[in-house]
């Protein structure tokens, strides 16, 4: 490991928009609102989930878990992002960033895995119904999301560590606001070939594959619903299924446009706007659809409030 020539290293510049400074201001901001409705959101889906009966059940089980990793992923950047636009010390320790990537990196693998489990488990509700509880019960539910957590950190232990032992020849600014492995390979002063095909490799495990199984699920799904005589039950089959499907086109949507393509090849404005896009609105977006789209979880917040106003 190459700590810019030893012992006088301190951290590393997040340059964010530094040379924009207004930006900085304004997005200051608009991030603290979102980060604050994004924290509301996802806290109130992992509340009702375990507080209210209606919602114990497989598809609410894997929705608490993704509302935790967005919790989780949101707090790991937004607090030194926020830190670094509103002063002058754009700086972040070593420890800190090494941290920062292990922990976004890992979050990013285990939603992948989650969002194809989540997949799986609307095609059983919908062409398995009578066999649902059988199939997905609580033992392989449990066993499905400790593997999609084990997969994604052990991938970000390998990553981390393959990542943060490049040589940087003294080199420590960093044109984002967070520690991400496309940005620390433009870093690295030798020749970073071989980790950008194996980033590609384990970018194309953990995007493709998972899309490919969502879509094959969701295809079965479209079939199953068609045969489906009930106009009601058509649209409730479409209306719980749709939400899952905007957040996995979201989601792989930003992740697929910043991981499968070289990292020599980044417009750093565009892929900081992604970014961004990836670690805020997104966690934002997650909540939303599920509620706005999702009538047992109204009807959970319903009756949670009107227990507080009793």
């Amino acid at each position: 490991m190459d700590r810019a020539n030893g012992s006088l290293f301190s951290g590393f510049i997040l340059l964010g928009f530094s040379n924009r400074p207004q930006l900085e201001t304004a997005l200051f901001v608009v991030i603290l609102v979102i980060y604050f409705l994004s924290f509301v959101g996802n806290s109130t889906i992992i509340l009702l989930s375990v507080v209210d009966p209606h919602l114990h059940s497989p598809m609410y089980f894997f929705l608490s878990n993704l509302s935790f990793m967005d919790l989780c992923l949101t707090t790991c950047t937004v607090p030194q992002t926020l830190f670094n636009f509103k002063g002058k010390d754009k700086t972040i320790t070593y420890g800190g960033c090494v941290t920062q990537l292990f922990i976004a990196l890992g979050l990013g693998g285990v939603e992948c895995v989650l969002l194809a489990v989540m997949a799986y488990d609307r095609y059983a509700a919908v062409c398995r119904p009578l066999h649902y509880m059988v199939i997905m019960h609580p033992q392989l539910c449990l066993h499905l999301v400790v593997t999609a957590w084990l997969t994604g950190f052990g991938n970000s232990m390998v990553q981390t560590a393959l990542t943060m032992t490049l040589p940087l020849c003294g080199r420590n600014q960093l044109d984002h606001f967070f520690c991400e492995v496309p940005v620390m390979l433009k870093l690295a002063c030798t020749n970073t070939f071989i980790n950008e095909a194996e980033l590609f490799a384990v970018s194309v495990f953990f995007l493709v594959v998972p899309l490919s199984l969502i879509l094959v699920s969701y295809g079965h799904i479209t079939h199953a619903v068609l045969k489906i005589k009930s106009a009601q039950g058509r649209r409730k089959a479409f209306g719980t299924c749709g939400s899952h499907l905007l957040v996995v086109i979201i989601f792989f949507g930003t992740l697929i446009s910043m991981y499968l393509q070289p990292p020599s090849s980044y417009s750093q404005d565009v892929n900081k706007s992604i970014a961004l896009f990836y670690t805020l609105v997104t966690p934002l977006l997650n909540p939303l659809i599920y509620t706005l789209r999702n009538k047992e979880v109204k009807s959970a917040l319903r009756r949670i409030m009107g227990r507080t106003t009793d």
